[in-house]
């Protein structure tokens, strides 16, 4: 079996997302859903102290993103985010070869994080 991403070493304090956490996503019409749960227990914290509405909202601007609402998950260790007006129409309406938003979670997981000092470090 594979370890995740989580078991290698985190070497900086700056790492990728993707290092802490995994996604899935999922689409209704213009509006992209996104789950996201952190690997280990220990890196929750710093998925709700990096992963905001407003640094979502930025990352996903050049889509014509308007509005992010972001819902903690605290007994799963994990989040929703709930993005409007980011298909460019959607599936049915979107000109892009895409419509839909199931490999935006990509996008998300490169979002660096800081991960402070006093945190545990797999």
């Amino acid at each position: 079996m594979r370890p995740s991403p989580a078991d290698a070493a985190i070497d900086a304090k700056t790492v990728p997302l993707h290092r802490l956490a995994h996604a899935r996503a999922g689409d209704k019409g213009d509006r992209l859903n996104l789950a996201l749960f952190a690997y280990s227990p220990e890196h929750y914290e710093t998925l709700l102290r990096h992963v905001t509405e407003e640094r979502v909202l930025a990352l996903f601007a050049h889509r014509g993103a308007s509005r992010v609402r972001r819902y903690p998950m605290p007994g799963l260790g994990g989040m929703n985010l709930v993005i409007d007006d980011v298909l460019q129409g959607g599936v049915n309406g979107a000109l892009n070869l895409d419509g839909h938003g199931k490999t935006l979670s990509f996008l998300l997981l490169g979002m660096t994080v800081t991960v402070e000092d006093a945190e545990p470090q797999r």
